[in-house]
């Protein structure tokens, strides 16, 4: 079976974060990371190839199953992929080309898609292509679902529990979706775009071994020529949505402290409660 599991590299929510040109993230002058969400699908996506490995009947492929991880960012972005590999992914593939920098959901879903057409064109099919339930700096979690309509073929998000099997030559799958109202089981068999949710199961920590083996796993770097895509279709200019205005936090005021004489601080505080219409 071959996986492809998809990362984003983030900005660190605890680094100073702040827009370049009042319009777009800025993803270089900052510290970044592998997006938290976004182990929780490599996580799945290595629960898969261990089952498909101690399957009685060897699964659709054995223990052929590939997992790589696919990022498009900026050149920092490979920290990302790194760390998906010392958890256990297989390969790595970078997109990386200044004409991407600014681009939304749509463009990014475009040269996503792309890119898991090349991963394909090397001879074996893509049979699950695993997303994050959002990224953590954007959060619109609409990329799965375009994904899946670029790629023509069906998908289920934000599963919750995944469960598969090999069935013949293909792989079946049991994914649970919990609403706000109701819970939902859905059955899908591959080729699927799966996003999960972080209630999926925990993401394992890197160990030594992984680390050290994830030095000699490969990383392919792509350009937007390498996987067929015009320049003029994404960037910011091509966006669809975009930052109109931003302006800066304002800074902390100090509080208000009121010395409680004679039971007067319950009603201050009832007091300041009331007149922020919190009660």
């Amino acid at each position: 079976m071959n996986i492809v599991v998809c990362v984003k590299y983030v900005p660190d929510a605890s680094a100073d974060r702040h827009f370049e040109d009042d319009f777009t993230v800025d993803r270089v002058g900052v510290d970044g990371l592998l997006s938290e969400l976004d182990e929780y699908a490599i996580e799945q996506s290595l629960q898969i190839k261990e089952k498909s490995a101690s399957d009685e009947n060897g699964g659709a492929d054995g223990d052929g199953t590939v997992v790589t991880a696919l990022c498009v960012g900026p050149e920092k972005a490979t920290d990302a992929i790194r760390k998906a590999l010392q958890m256990g992914v297989d390969k790595g593939v970078h997109v990386v080309d200044d004409a991407i920098a600014g681009s939304d959901a749509v463009g990014t879903s475009r040269v996503l898609a792309a890119a898991v057409e090349k991963i394909a064109s090397g001879g074996q099919r893509v049979d699950l292509v695993v997303c994050g339930m959002a990224s953590t700096d954007a959060a619109m979690s609409v990329v799965p679902a375009m994904l899946a309509e670029r790629l023509d073929l069906p998908q289920v998000t934000l599963g919750s529990v995944v469960e598969s099997q090999a069935s013949g030559d293909s792989w079946e799958f049991r994914i649970k979706r919990d609403g706000d109202t109701a819970t939902e089981v859905i059955g899908a068999t591959a080729p699927l775009v799966l996003s999960v949710t972080d209630q999926s199961g925990e993401a394992r920590y890197p160990s030594f071994k992984g680390i050290m083996a994830a030095k000699k796993k490969p990383l392919e770097t792509w350009s937007l020529s390498d996987i067929g895509v015009d320049a003029g279709e994404v960037g910011l200019e091509q966006a669809w949505t975009r930052v109109e205005a931003t302006e800066a936090r304002p800074p902390r005021t100090a509080g208000e402290i009121v010395t409680d004489e004679n039971g007067s601080g319950a009603e201050a505080l009832v007091g300041f409660l009331a007149s922020k219409k919190f009660i």
